[in-house]
């Protein structure tokens, strides 16, 4: 959340997975995050991870922000 300034007043901002779009929990220490080229940041939630998804995620989603050729 934030105030009238414009800056964050919660302690906690939970993260997003950036392939299923689901809630990164607090306790999910599996999880990780990619920051490419310093603009671009992929995070990835445990549960691709398991299914073997994370690797053919990953690079969909620089795919299609252009970073690697399709």
């Amino acid at each position: 959340m934030q105030n009238d300034a414009g800056e964050f007043v919660d302690l906690y901002v939970p993260r997003k997975c950036s392939a299923s779009n689901r809630i990164i929990g607090a306790k999910d220490h599996a999880s990780i995050q990619i920051n490419i080229s310093e603009v671009t940041c992929f995070k990835n939630a445990s549960l691709c991870m398991c299914n073997g998804e994370s690797d053919d995620s990953i690079l969909r989603l620089a795919k299609n922000d252009g970073i690697v050729s399709k």
